[in-house]
């Protein structure tokens, strides 16, 4: 069991939890918690380090313990665990998994699908939630600018609920590049701008469609937003001229699958 805050793999796991770059380097992320060890898919999984107290009360889901029998984990300390964690009340269970890798044209086969495309998100909190209602609302895919925030963010982690296993993303070097292979895809472009005429609602979504989200605070630039079809708005009330990154992109995507369900 590990009780030193020295040990070297307690080292390199706070390393991976504060430093973006070095989980990029290192092709991994952090994820905390029995539901997201639950739903991780087990080659993802590198390492697993379970609390002492977690251990000896052996509670919860059968299943979860089988697993981590085949899994395997390292016992730590309840003061290292803490250590470790992002959480203030640590859950008993920490991984490091593997990065998952798409390929663009992989996502884009998906027929009739729907996706995303953010840029330059800065919020962790808004691009879990997106990621977790874009799974809801059955998106096929996320594309992000190289300037939205790092999706593996241990806060943008534990908001996906566990959508980061299951929705397909790219960071892309170029979304203009991306755009262009969804035109030549067939698939319909609509940028969420305030410049937009008519109302998201007056749009069909039922074919193959992706919808475009910009920076919480300046939205999407000009550049990009020229590359699509057409622009759609929400309709708003009072003083407000835009909402929320995540609430938007919320209901757009839902928009789509109320009238794909139709």
């Amino acid at each position: 069991m590990i009780t030193s805050m020295t040990n070297p793999k307690v080292k390199q796991v706070v390393l991976w939890r504060d430093k973006a770059g070095q989980r990029r380097k290192d092709q991994v992320f952090l994820a905390e918690g029995w539901k997201m060890f639950g739903e991780a898919p087990a080659d993802w999984i590198k390492e697993v380090y379970l609390s002492e107290k977690a251990y000896e009360k052996r509670e919860g889901d059968k299943e979860l313990w089988e697993k981590l029998e085949r899994t395997g984990c390292e016992l730590v300390s309840e003061e290292v665990l803490s250590k470790m964690s992002d959480t203030q009340t640590p859950q008993g269970i920490l991984m490091v998994l593997h990065r998952p890798n798409y390929s663009a044209e992989e996502i884009l086969s998906a027929p009739g699908g729907l996706f995303l495309v953010l840029e330059d998100l800065q919020d962790p909190g808004n691009l879990g939630t997106i990621m977790r209602t874009g799974e809801g609302a059955g998106v096929n895919g996320i594309f992000m600018s190289k300037g939205t925030v790092d999706l593996f963010n241990p806060k943008t982690v534990r908001s996906s609920m566990g959508s980061i296993y299951r929705v397909p993303f790219i960071y892309a070097d170029d979304l203009q590049e991306i755009m262009q292979k969804m035109k030549n895809n067939g698939i319909q472009t609509f940028a969420a701008h305030l410049s937009g005429k008519e109302y998201y609602t007056g749009r069909s979504f039922t074919g193959p469609t992706a919808i475009l989200i910009g920076n919480e605070g300046n939205g999407l630039s000009d550049e990009l937003a020229e590359q699509a079809d057409a622009y759609i708005k929400i309709p708003m009330e009072g003083k407000l001229e835009s909402l929320n990154a995540a609430v938007a992109a919320a209901l757009l995507v839902y928009e789509a699958k109320r009238q794909r369900n139709m």
